[in-house]
């Protein structure tokens, strides 16, 4: 399976990449059957959602190799910030380009510095995952204390969260897994 790891924020200097780089890291050496890339917004943005593209030859020139990579991906796992106890308008700015995402798995991961971990935004990214068609995991990484937790380069620093994120791989692919190869059948 494709896996995109998308990178919410679109701050050039975000904190929640860490735990992006951290993922992609992880899932390639436990789960190396499946291939993972990073999708960081930073890197990507949008203009404001004027036109949906239903392929990426509908997709103007420059953003083909997004849009390319968006409709290979089998499923995601979106990595984003809360703010102000919503989630970032930049990965939803990014599905309303794409919005039709049938039978996508997506493995919901929050980030915060907060004692919650974004547990606001993921809430409302079940709903709007709802609403393009996909399949949110049950299971989500909320990752409360986030610098703490992970280091700049994306290491994990805090050993005693290593279950939360053990748990939360497992339950994604296995579900991932799932509806990938009832999909291909």
């Amino acid at each position: 399976m494709n896996i995109t790891i998308v990178s919410s924020s679109p701050r050039q200097q975000s904190v929640t990449v860490r735990v992006a780089k951290f993922l992609q890291q992880y899932l390639s050496e436990k789960y190396p059957q499946h291939q993972y890339t990073i999708l960081k917004l930073s890197e990507h943005p949008l203009p404001f959602v004027e036109d949906v593209w239903s392929t990426p030859a509908h997709a103007p020139e420059q953003y083909r190799n997004l849009a390319s990579l968006v409709f290979a991906t089998d499923a995601f796992v979106i990595v984003t910030p809360e703010y102000n106890g919503g989630y970032s308008v930049a990965m939803k700015n990014l599905f309303d380009h794409f919005p039709k995402q049938t039978h996508k798995t997506f493995g919901i991961v929050t980030a915060s510095d907060g004692a919650l971990g974004g547990m606001r935004a993921a809430q409302q990214m079940q709903n709007m995952i709802c609403g393009l068609f996909g399949i949110p995991c049950p299971n989500m990484l909320i990752v409360p204390a986030m610098t703490k937790k992970f280091d700049a380069e994306g290491k994990l620093i805090e050993e005693s969260f290593t279950n939360a994120i053990h748990t939360f791989a497992h339950e994604f692919l296995w579900l991932a897994e799932a509806v990938y190869t009832k999909k291909v059948k």
